[in-house]
């Protein structure tokens, strides 16, 4: 269920994610700023995935809409994860010195306008993990 304020342009238009028990929900615009597939081992261990789809966003603009309490941070104030406290769910990512957030795509429940566009970090992927679309790859970030 996509959010849409009346009238509103695409840059007002929320976009709702929320984790597995659906005990913690955030709303986020719908306005990102770059998104990609970051293949690095800290990724990889935080989504034990073979990489973690994100998209960055100026943290003032997500709100946790529902079960605050349940809320897990990993790390410190300026930099950290955010999961649900029950589920273990990855939510995202404070990161920047706490100035952004990166979204994981897959916590959203509604389609973000921005699409990863780049893979990073594809010198330390998965070695089990074959990349298979045309998105440019580079090594780092």
């Amino acid at each position: 269920m996509t959010k849409t304020d009346a009238g509103a342009g695409a840059a007002n238009r929320r976009l709702a994610g929320q984790c597995l028990c659906e005990a913690v929900a955030y709303e986020v615009e719908d306005a990102f700023e770059y998104a990609f597939n970051c293949h690095c081992s800290q990724c990889r261990r935080a989504t034990g995935s073979a990489y973690k789809a994100m998209a960055g966003i100026r943290r003032d603009v997500v709100s946790i809409t529902k079960g605050a309490g349940h809320v897990l941070t990993y790390g410190d104030e300026m930099n950290h994860d955010v999961r649900c406290g029950t589920c273990g769910s990855f939510l995202f990512s404070v990161v920047r010195e706490g100035e952004y957030i990166h979204v994981s795509l897959g916590s959203l429940m509604d389609e973000p306008s921005l699409k990863p566009t780049q893979h990073i970090y594809v010198g330390s992927k998965a070695p089990w993990h074959t990349i298979t679309d045309d998105l440019p790859q580079f090594d780092e970030l």
